[in-house]
């Protein structure tokens, strides 16, 4: 007979004793618990007690979490949070340095707690940390392990930032200032800066005043990718932080660079920061984790968020040094100076600028100022056209040119296409949005120049040209040709080109003529036949299919998965097995010293859940160990491959699957068991790739083509490669 499932046996260790063996009843106050293993040991006052995980994380027992107690846990009995905090806030002040540095890896240690955290914090410990570095009296580690136990207990988000004075933001800054300063005081003072700057308003004026691009930048130009990682997060925090009114950096980070400009999009462009990134960071020979990949995103779409107030902004009709873009961009297409006023009479030279303006492509012959009313893009599409004009003169008078030489129903108009091409250009790098909180999609072509956005814009538009001529368009075909293009574009970015110049080289392969075989591929491999028959046939068979699937996803489940085992807020380096039964019926579960080499018999894992226990299956931030956040936010690389498993009273099995591919195994299968749909998106393709398949085998059948059993046999490989072709 099975014991009761409130009932779990553990080990109990106490130092200088023989570990107990004892059963603890889950229903029992843990307080009880605890006072009859310290009678057991004859120790007295055993509120002073508590017990601890018997693992790296040594986390404390509490109510809250003491339903993780498993069959086979080892715990350990030892002083309470509160004695443990009281003792570790003495010791840190003790006279001995080495006694200082042993309590500080000791608090930074049980820091990740927040049971400590809170009894810490309660004797005032947050102050202590703080005095203790405002003092400025330790270096090395003895630094490098307050700063850590700092980012600890501000990481559980007990204490707001709000109460730190500014001598302790100098001091924070001043590490970072600092040329040479020890690797793991720099990147923990980076956390600091960065937490500050996001968590609140005022100290975001205040770590302004302390940090500047020049004193980051050095710390760029290492190989330490956490530093250089934490770094772009510092910048991209105070970019992010902003007021709208300086969404550019402060004046005086500008001055440490002895630059005289006063927007953040100019300190952006500057070619040393953008040029370190690039060499020192992007083509480092260090592959870039997600978390750097995360940060550079974020940089890439904080810089083109620089591009909304001009997207936004419609042009004045009555602002002549605005309408004198559109006169300089008439002189340097049709190679003409403005006419003095005296030359004609006024009805020549508006039928000659209404000629010129119609060759130019606009839409209002008259008053061209109108077609930029539109927004977006605003006066954005007018800074693009400038832009080509003046640093693409050649190309730019060819296509104006050109155009105008032909039929006006052929024409491709520049105006109307530059507009509508920088439109969605700004909805393809989404200008104006907020950064994912997942996403890792950066480009490294928009970090090889200064003005990437207005070459970008350069390349596109010469592309739209050259594609309106191979699709022999007409004014009718206007928005054909966008589609086309648009699909050009995404398709090359797909790609992720390095530079600029890669990305125009893939869009030469990405001709009319070519995406045309693409579509007419991608048609044919999703069996686009809309008749009726066939669409009756494949509404038929898809309960099959769906089946099938099912029982992928339940034998995958049969077979099992390691898991690694992440804390509240750190990967730890073991690991867990998780496998179904082959009845359905029970989940077996286990922990693992080392990732295993194949499958984990069930015998060897100790816990059970019965699937009929399970309440329902939770994925990505509702999961309870997503909830908290750290100092990177690190838990945006594993947010998405995150599920938990709901049963009994509110209790879960959390897992962090190893890729996509498992994560959508598992909460398919799980959900299978519940009787629930799956929903994943390789469901969705598994359904479509099976799907096609049998019907091209059903419609192979009814021309009666004879499919073999077996495959085709390898041909073997030649006993004698000494051969030549004859050309003769």
């Amino acid at each position: 007979m099975p014991p009761p499932a409130d009932i779990v046996k553990v080990a109990i260790e106490w130092p200088g004793a023989f570990p107990k063996l004892m059963e603890i009843d889950q229903k029992k106050p843990l307080s009880a618990i605890i006072k009859e293993v310290c009678e057991g040991w004859s120790l007295g006052n055993h509120e002073n007690f508590a017990l601890q995980v018997a693992d790296a994380t040594n986390f404390y027992i509490t109510e809250k979490n003491r339903s993780d107690i498993k069959n086979g846990s080892i715990l350990r009995l030892t002083t309470s949070p509160y004695q443990t905090a009281a003792q570790l806030h003495e010791r840190i002040q003790s006279s001995s340095m080495d006694a200082k540095l042993e309590a500080l890896k000791d608090l930074a240690s049980a820091s990740r707690d927040i049971t400590f955290a809170i009894e810490f914090i309660n004797l005032d410990g947050i102050s202590l940390l703080t005095q203790m570095v405002e003092s400025g009296t330790d270096f090395g580690d003895l630094l490098s392990f307050t700063l850590t136990a700092f980012v600890e207990l501000m990481d559980h988000g007990i204490v707001s930032w709000d109460t730190f004075s500014v001598a302790f933001i100098k001091k924070i800054a001043s590490y970072v200032n600092k040329s040479a300063m020890d690797a793991a005081v720099l990147q923990r003072s980076l956390a600091i800066l960065e937490s500050m700057v996001l968590n609140s308003q005022d100290l975001y004026h205040k770590v302004a005043q302390e940090i500047t691009i020049g004193q980051l930048i050095p710390h760029l130009q290492g190989t330490d990718q956490d530093i250089q990682t934490y770094t772009i997060a510092v910048i991209n925090a105070l970019f992010l932080k902003a007021p709208e009114e300086r969404r550019q950096f402060d004046e005086h980070m500008l001055d440490i660079l002895n630059c005289p400009l006063t927007e953040m999009a100019h300190i952006l462009a500057q070619k040393q920061l953008r040029s370190i990134i690039l060499s020192n960071v992007i083509r480092s020979p260090t592959p870039i984790n997600d978390e750097m990949a995360h940060q550079l995103y974020v940089l890439q779409v904080l810089t083109f968020n620089l591009l909304e107030d001009r997207m936004m902004t419609k042009m004045d009709p009555q602002d002549q040094a605005q309408r004198d873009i559109i006169f300089e961009l008439r002189r340097i297409a049709f190679d003409v100076e403005c006419e003095p006023n005296n030359s004609g009479s006024m009805e020549k030279r508006k039928s000659m600028y209404t000629r010129d303006y119609k060759k130019l492509g606009f839409i209002n012959h008259v008053n061209p100022a109108v077609d930029f009313t539109q927004i977006p893009p605003g006066m954005l599409a007018l800074d693009n056209m400038l832009y080509f004009a003046r640093h693409h003169q050649d190309a730019y008078v060819r296509i104006v040119l050109e155009n105008s030489s032909r039929e006006d129903k052929h024409e491709c108009p520049f105006g109307r296409s530059s507009i509508e091409l920088t439109k969605m250009l700004c909805e393809i790098l989404k200008v104006g949005e907020l950064p994912g909180e997942n996403c890792h999609d950066f480009h490294p072509m928009f970090f090889t120049h200064d003005r990437s956005f207005e070459e970008f814009f350069c390349i596109c538009i010469q592309l739209l040209n050259k594609t309106w001529k191979e699709m022999r368009a007409t004014s009718e075909d206007f928005n054909k040709v966008m589609q086309v293009v648009r699909e050009q574009i995404m398709r090359a970015l797909t790609l992720k080109p390095n530079s600029l110049d890669q990305f125009k080289s893939r869009l030469q392969n990405l001709s009319y003529t070519e995406i045309l075989k693409i579509r007419q591929s991608e048609r044919m491999n999703q069996e686009d036949f809309q008749s009726r028959p066939i669409l009756e046939l494949r509404e038929k068979i898809q309960p099959e299919i769906m089946e099938l699937i099912k029982q992928q996803r339940l034998n995958r489940l049969c077979e099992g998965t390691c898991f690694r085992k992440i804390s509240s807020r750190r990967r730890q380096d073991k690991f867990w097995y998780c496998r179904l039964s082959p009845n359905h019926k029970v989940l077996h579960y286990g922990d693992l010293e080392e990732s295993p080499q194949g499958e984990v018999p069930h015998d060897s894992l100790q816990d059970k859940l019965p699937v009929a226990d399970i309440k329902a299956v939770i994925t990505g931030k509702d999961c309870p160990h997503m909830k908290e956040k750290g100092a990177l936010k690190q838990n945006k690389e594993v947010l998405e491959l995150a599920f938990s498993v709901l049963y009994e009273s509110d209790e879960y099995l959390n897992f962090i699957a190893p890729d996509k591919h498992e994560y959508c195994v598992w909460t398919d299968g799980l959900n299978a068991l519940l009787g629930k749909e799956m929903t994943s998106d390789y469901t969705k393709s598994d359904m479509d790739t099976l799907l096609s398949m049998e019907m091209k085998l059903r419609l192979l059948d009814l021309e009666n083509i004879q499919i073999p059993e077996a495959p085709p046999p390898i041909p073997k490989e030649p006993s004698n490669y000494d051969f030549v072709y004859d050309c003769n």
